[in-house]
């Protein structure tokens, strides 16, 4: 079973660069094999399931030693 999972680290800055609780999460899942697509709002991640659910630890940890104070997370089946 394929997986789709998007999440939104915050704290939430629009103005100039992606901070390092943002660029350090995408890089985890991309590490992880898994495919991305960084959005201004949120980066959405895919892939099969056993790949998406180990690689979220890793997304995760990064978020929050790249300075998150949150992460806001939705899993659901890919169609």
């Amino acid at each position: 079973m394929r997986l789709v999972a998007e999440f939104t680290t915050e704290p939430f800055d629009v103005e100039g660069s992606p901070p390092a609780h943002v660029t350090e999460a995408l890089r985890a899942a991309e590490e992880a094999g898994l495919e991305c697509e960084f959005g201004p709002l949120g980066t959405q991640v895919s892939g099969e399931q056993q790949e998406v659910l180990s690689a979220l630890q890793q997304v995760l940890q990064a978020a929050f030693a790249g300075g998150a104070s949150q992460v806001t997370l939705q899993v659901r089946r890919d169609a």
